[in-house]
């Protein structure tokens, strides 16, 4: 990954079947390659964020997604990896498609996960996306 001296924009969608399992793919690259993540991806130029989750979450998993809401924005950096990104993620649900792996160069693997189940290692933005809706969930069961 090219190095920059600015941060960069990307997105991410959590999303959660009937079951109550959340979507990972196992990342082939960096940032974090080898950690579970929640699928997204870089805003391209001029391109909305949700815009961008919608397109990413096509490209990587073949599915077509709606954007619910916002979950959260994580501040990813890593100091040694030298990588900075901002990341908005929002909560989504699948409209149309089977998830599978669209991108054999950059995710070795994609799964559904219990919430009180899920692998190791967890990228950054996957923690606090899940931090987030937790907080969200507890929040609104009070």
């Amino acid at each position: 990954m090219e190095k920059t001296e600015h941060p960069r924009v990307g997105v991410g969608a959590f999303i959660l079947n009937e079951e109550q399992e959340l979507l990972l793919v196992l990342r082939k690259k960096d940032p974090e390659a080898n950690h579970w993540s929640i699928p997204g991806g870089k805003v391209e130029w001029m391109e909305k964020a949700e815009d961008t989750v919608i397109r990413e979450i096509k490209e990587e998993v073949g599915v077509t997604i709606q954007v619910d809401s916002l979950l959260c924005v994580t501040n990813h950096i890593l100091h040694d990896e030298e990588t900075h990104w901002v990341c908005p993620t929002y909560q989504c649900s699948i409209q149309t498609g089977t998830v599978r792996n669209c991108e054999l160069n950059a995710i070795i693997d994609v799964g559904w996960f219990s919430l009180q189940n899920l692998p190791d290692p967890l990228t950054l933005t996957t923690k606090n996306a899940l931090e987030s809706y937790l907080n969200k969930f507890e929040s609104q069961r009070k």
